[in-house]
């Protein structure tokens, strides 16, 4: 039976060559103000976020952009508009695709019974949720089928 630590190894040499995203994280100076600045890059597989030592759970995604027009009808928009201006003001280029507010998964901690971010073991069987709102599903198949969307 498969592991988490073994899936996860075999998702990476599928993925080697593949295009990575940008993982960031918030800082704050008073000389240099508020910016996202660049912590590392990790494969994006849907919930999953694979780093070459590491699976981390997505939480935020956006694109470095200016922040462009000021007169926005929500606050909502605002708001992530200056996100995005914070990454660029972070180092990332106009346009690339940044994750802040990711977490560690254990997951050696899902492959002795327990369960850590989206992952966990269902009857046994590595699972992974792949919504807020969605069930498990066996994670074979789901990291299959995103190497694959990743690759195509």
């Amino acid at each position: 039976m498969d592991t988490v630590v073994q899936l996860l190894a075999s998702a990476r040499e599928a993925l080697a060559g593949a295009p990575k995203e940008g993982l960031g994280e918030d800082r704050d100076s008073r000389w240099r103000g508020r910016r996202i600045v660049r912590v590392g890059e990790a494969w994006h597989l849907g919930v999953l976020l694979l780093t070459d030592d590491h699976v981390l759970a997505t939480a935020e995604v956006l694109r470095a952009a200016e922040p462009g027009r000021r007169g926005y009808t929500a606050e909502s928009a605002r708001e992530r508009a200056a996100r995005r201006a914070e990454a660029l003001r972070g180092g990332f280029r106009e346009g690339e695709v940044v994750h802040v507010g990711w977490s560690v998964i254990d997951a050696y901690a899902v492959d002795a019974g327990g369960s850590s971010g989206p992952l966990a073991r269902i009857d046994g069987v590595p699972s992974v949720r792949w919504s807020a709102a969605g069930g498990y599903m066996p994670l074979a198949g789901y990291l299959r089928e995103r190497v694959e969307l990743l690759r195509g």
